[in-house]
């Protein structure tokens, strides 16, 4: 079986590098894929209280056989709940949901700064961590005002950042802030809908790898120094995603990939995403 690198966070925990996400998978399918993925070696299950689907996570993680301490989980805050009494009640519900004692990872899911409580939320985050609920707290789409503020104000950094991340969007200036705190980043949406699967690098990369553009760009992630999340509902992709770890892109290969960032998001824009979905 593949073993998977991990990324060791700054509290001494670590996480795996590749994993698994459960965003728009149905409830329908979403216990399958959980157990598949578990079954063929993925060991991160990334998932969230808006994804709507925590229960049958926790269902194909039961249904995996594996045992839980052999297996990573995250959850995160939703932006309905963004205030410290909310946030206690929101790491209650995704236990109680998945099925679990404890979490691995709980991030604040967007920073939501038209409201303006993402600090005390991150405050409640350190009091759940603090009681034993969750190992390890982070954030997600937070940007640099948003991630230097909740620092100064609790002295905490988050051992880590999830951020959209793709060819198409490198983002490699909120990385190397990441960095510098010692954050680490977490590339979500890493395919970034197929849009850089024919640009000229990706193919060239891909024939002469013998892998397809899809595993090109996550072996990209984590040449890049991302830890990565990658998705899908059908066996068949969820192995091809695995098969990862048997090449690495050079540095030409890196500096041919960096010419495709245009900055162009496929989600929204975090300094004005106020979604309470």
């Amino acid at each position: 079986m593949t073993t998977i690198p991990t990324q060791t966070f700054h509290d001494g925990h670590a996480i795996p590098a590749f994993g698994l996400g459960i965003w728009q998978v149905s409830r329908d399918d979403c216990p399958r894929v959980v157990r598949e993925a578990i079954e063929m070696g993925y060991r991160m299950i990334d998932g969230a209280a808006m994804y709507d689907n925590e229960t049958e996570m926790g269902q194909g993680i039961r249904d995996s056989g594996i045992p839980r301490t052999d297996l990573f989980l995250t959850s995160k805050v939703w932006n309905d709940r963004m205030d410290h009494d909310a946030v206690r009640r929101s790491v209650d519900d995704s236990l109680e949901r998945i099925g679990v004692d404890q979490l691995d990872l709980m991030l604040l899911h967007w920073p939501f700064p038209a409201q303006d409580t993402y600090v005390a939320a991150w405050k409640a985050l350190i009091a759940a961590q603090e009681d034993g609920q969750v190992r390890s707290i982070g954030v997600s789409n937070f940007q640099k005002d948003h991630l230097d503020r909740v620092i100064a104000e609790t002295g905490v950094r988050p051992v880590l950042n999830q951020i959209e991340v793709n060819p198409k969007l490198q983002q490699a200036q909120l990385a190397q802030v990441n960095d510098s705190r010692d954050i680490v980043t977490q590339s979500w949406s890493p395919l970034g809908n197929a849009r850089s699967f024919d640009a000229d690098p990706i193919t060239k990369i891909a024939e002469r790898t013998g892998k397809t553009p899809a595993q090109v760009i996550l072996r990209w992630h984590l040449d890049i120094g991302n830890a990565v999340i990658s998705r899908s509902t059908k066996t068949d992709h969820l192995r091809a995603n695995m098969d990862i770890f048997d090449f690495n892109l050079t540095d030409d290969d890196l500096t041919a990939i960096a010419t495709l960032d245009t900055g162009e998001r496929t989600g929204p824009d975090p300094e004005q995403f106020n979604g309470l979905g």
